[in-house]
């Protein structure tokens, strides 16, 4: 024990004597720890700062304590006193509806909110002007108050103080809104936000029979009131059948804390690509660095140094500085939420005060530390193993062959660390094992294409050039720079490669394939006795088009096969299917738009217990069979049905298509509305402008949404997260070209004797200037060629087999690829390179 505390003492003052050289050779080492580990600590503390913020303004948020929705039916007198028994209850109404113009020429699809007057119990809302919410919704004459959002002034042409209708009722813009304190608890609205009093609302007409309304009864607690759990226990038990969705203010927004978690783990495993490929950077580095310690490995060995003393000196050094290089990029992560507070506070409840999440932080540390330790074991163990004689002898290490068993072992052992840390802190545990499969595989692959390029270029003809023969010569001579140019390059190229595939081909379907199949617009809230006007309006402006029409409810599915959603465990990509209110419908055949896969369509006169087909791909992610039971509660009552057949839905068509179609008699006598979709190809913009004026004049409480402005506001948010996206695959990007630079300045050493020797043999510098760039030009198009094939094979995978939608190659990508590729590798290996070009032959004919 003595013994090693000795050693270990030694080790430390070495090491400390051998860093007062400075950090010369680990400034790439450096940046390759920190920036991935930056964007770990700072993916994750920006995902920590949100959702802490949320959950702490959770009252704010959620505009109460709890939060009570039901669809299509206000609360009855008996739901009423039982929430009025906690405390003080807000009642608002959403819906979407179309504003118009008084004169009918133009109109907007609005997301129309009704509130009462004590809104809102918590937060305060702001507008401009800045005045009482109450004064700005009361009534004027014969129109009512209202405040917008910028927006949709900005769509109208209007200004404060102009009208517009909703229904048939008059509406004054008294106000823009400013902050609305519970906006990020009502989800994403695809329209701008349009608040009025309930009295407005009831004067519109718009809420009928079957519309699509929202009604959200708000509780702020009194003192002395139950725990929230306690009061949703009784809900749940004395309204078994009320269908209401209840949310409490420790989870105000619960699909954007999910979707913020999903996003930031996808950032972080981008992060520990970037950070894996800096430890290909490390491994160069610490190999480098232990090369120029030869001479004193070799001393401290024949002054009787143990092997373990010399391996302790180098392995404290490469800790110590990796140690630097953690602690920058965990100060770029603490103050990254406080920076993104500025860019996200428009959207997200983020904080502007500087506050450090450790978890986060202790994340990026771990991650960090065990990359370290995972590439530099195995150089540490071949500088442990080599001779004292073979170092003052040769020029560097052999590693040709692994290290003994105990460095092995290690370097297993941090790896298998590092994945165990990345897959027991993910959202999604599947994702993360498909990544890391993926990151083995691509090492192994980028391995085999550069031992098959160096093998093509040992087999290749004998060249007429010079310059060109002593390029494909340096390719596979040993000690090449063929395996450090693909595994560093590739990968960030690969990844790059991926997500350009996924977001092009995202947005070709977003305005080409997808938008060319989809219907021109849809109609909500048609009533019964108005669907034959409907047809009429249409056809006048539109008599080719081809109109749509099927019976639309919503529905909340609450149990399957009798038993709770809330106690079932469902995967990932099925949880979309249980979260919310569906829209359903009934039919006696079966939709033109869809083929029963298993199963049989009942007859069209069916009279027996309720069925439903359900979406072939929906029942898959949940494990359902034909046979199983599906209870949906519409309209406050349970509904269930046997699952008679499957159905292959085509989404992408974007046409009317349903999760759940019920046999007739399931719903006969329940009230609903109709929806309705035009599809009329050859339509001009003119024309849509026609039909969509000609309906609402018409039918002012028939809602019509043009869906080219909707998949338009897809295709934006898409490319917000592009760059989200793309930003952290340049990180990845970034570290490949460290690593790339580091393996060629690794090589300077060797690429400096052939230099000189050449020169004297007769070689001229443009002569190796062309060799050079010859030997960069083959390895960068090889590489592009490789993350080419691979980013396209992924890209591909992710669009057509997960998003199921259809996928093309990109010639676009493929030019900017090949072109980044051999820009970044002839640029960096000449710039690397220049200076060997000018050493003087003398000093280095000496060492030889």
């Amino acid at each position: 024990m003595n013994t090693f505390l000795m050693r270990l003492k030694t080790a430390l003052r070495l090491s400390a004597r051998e860093m007062r050289g400075g950090l010369a050779g680990f400034y790439i080492f450096l940046a390759c720890i920190a920036l991935g580990t930056a964007a770990i600590a700072a993916v994750n503390s920006v995902s920590t700062s949100i959702t802490k913020s949320i959950a702490s303004q959770g009252q704010s948020l959620l505009g109460g304590d709890l939060r009570f929705e039901l669809t299509n039916r206000e609360a009855n007198d008996r739901e009423k006193a039982f929430l009025s028994e906690f405390g003080t209850v807000s009642h608002s109404t959403g819906l979407r509806s179309m504003a118009r113009l008084p004169d009918g020429s133009d109109q907007s699809l609005v997301e129309v909110k009704a509130v009462d007057i004590v809104y809102p119990l918590y937060g305060s809302f702001v507008a401009a002007p800045d005045k009482p919410l109450a004064d700005l919704l009361q009534k004027q004459g014969d129109a009512y108050g209202a405040v917008a959002a910028p927006l949709l002034l900005d769509r109208l042409g209007m200004k404060l103080g102009d009208s517009l209708l909703i229904g048939s009722t008059k509406l004054v813009i008294t106000g823009t809104i400013t902050t609305e304190p519970d906006a990020v608890s009502e989800g994403f609205g695809f329209a701008p936000r349009l608040l009025t009093s309930g009295e407005a609302l009831a004067a519109s007409g718009l809420i009928q029979t079957g519309s699509l309304v929202e009604q959200v009864y708000k509780i702020k607690l009194k003192p002395g009131a139950p725990s929230l759990k306690i009061i949703q226990d009784r809900a749940k038990a004395e309204f078994p059948d009320a269908g209401w969705s209840i949310r409490t203010s420790d989870r105000a927004a619960p699909n954007l804390t999910a979707n913020i978690t999903r996003f930031s783990q996808f950032l972080t495993l981008v992060g520990l690509t970037a950070l894996i490929v800096g430890g290909v950077g490390v491994a160069n580095a610490v190999r480098a660095f232990l090369d120029s310690k030869r001479s004193v490995i070799a001393t401290l060995k024949c002054l009787g140094a143990p092997a373990s003393v010399v391996v302790m000196v180098y392995l404290f050094q490469i800790m110590m500085i990796a140690g630097l290089g953690i602690a920058l990029g965990l100060a770029i992560g603490a103050v990254a939420p406080w920076i993104a507070s500025y860019y996200l506070a428009q959207f997200l409840p983020i904080p502007a005060d500087f506050a450090i999440y450790p978890r986060s932080l202790l994340l990026a540390l771990m991650f960090g530390g065990l990359t370290t330790l995972a590439f530099s074991v195995m150089p540490l163990g071949h500088a442990r193993e080599v001779p004292a004689t073979a170092l003052f002898r040769e020029q560097g290490f052999e590693t040709r062959r692994l290290p003994s068993w105990p460095y092995v072992l290690v370097a297993a052992l941090a790896i298998a660390a590092l994945a165990g840390l990345a897959i027991v802190t993910a959202y999604d545990r599947r994702l993360a094992i498909f990544f890391l499969i993926a990151m083995a595989a691509s090492f192994v692959v980028l391995r085999l294409v550069a031992y098959g390029i160096a093998a093509l270029a040992r087999r290749s003809p004998r060249l007429p050039s010079p310059a060109l023969r002593l390029a494909v010569g340096n390719i596979h001579r040993p000690g090449a720079l063929t395996p450090s140019v693909i595994l560093s390059l590739g990968l960030g190229l690969a990844l790059l490669v991926t997500l350009s595939m996924i977001d092009g081909n995202l947005r070709n379907n977003l305005t080409g394939t997808l938008s060319e199949k989809a219907p021109n617009f849809f109609f909500v809230d048609i009533q019964r006795d108005q669907l034959d006007g409907f047809r009429q309006v249409v056809q006048q402006q539109a008599p080719q088009g081809q109109i749509v029409e099927v019976p639309m409810l919503r529905g909340r599915i609450t149990a399957l096969n009798g038993q709770d959603i809330a106690k079932i465990s469902v995967p990932p990509q099925g949880r979309w299917v249980l979260r919310g209110d569906r829209g359903i419908t009934y039919a006696k055949d079966v939709p033109k738009n869809a083929t029963v896969t298993e199963g049989q369509w009942w007859a069209p006169d069916y009279k027996g217990e309720p069925l439903v087909s359900f979406s072939a791909q929906e029942a898959s992610d949940l494990g359902l069979k034909i046979g199983d039971t599906v209870t949906v509660n519409v309209l406050g009552r349970n509904l269930t049905a046997k699952i008679a057949n499957f159905r292959k839905v085509d989404w992408q068509s974007l046409s009317i298509n349903f999760v759940m179609v019920f046999s007739p008699n399931a719903f006969a006598g329940a009230p609903h509305a109709w929806l309705a979709t035009l599809t009329e190809p050859n339509a001009s913009p003119q024309q849509e402008a026609a039909i969509l004026r000609s309906v609402t004049k018409a039918f002012p409480t028939i809602t019509s949404v043009r869906v080219k402005d909707a998949l338009d506001m897809v295709d934006a948010l898409v490319g917000q997260l592009a760059v989200a996206i793309r930003a952290a695959a340049a990180i990845a990007l970034i570290s490949s070209v460290l690593v790339l630079s580091g393996a060629l300045a690794a090589g300077n050493r060797g690429r400096t004797h052939d230099a000189v020797v050449l020169k004297t043999l007769g070689a001229t510098r443009p002569m190796l200037i062309r060799a050079f760039t010859y030997e960069y030009l083959l390895l960068g198009l090889a590489t592009a060629i490789f993350a080419l094939l691979a980013g396209s094979v992924a890209g591909w995978y992710v669009v057509s087999q997960i998003m199921k939608l259809p996928a093309s190659f990109l010639p676009g990508v493929a030019v900017s690829t090949v072109a980044l590729a051999l820009v970044t590798t002839i640029g960096i290996g000449l710039a690397g390179t220049w200076r060997v070009l000018g050493q003087k032959a003398a000093p280095v004919l000496r060492e030889l």
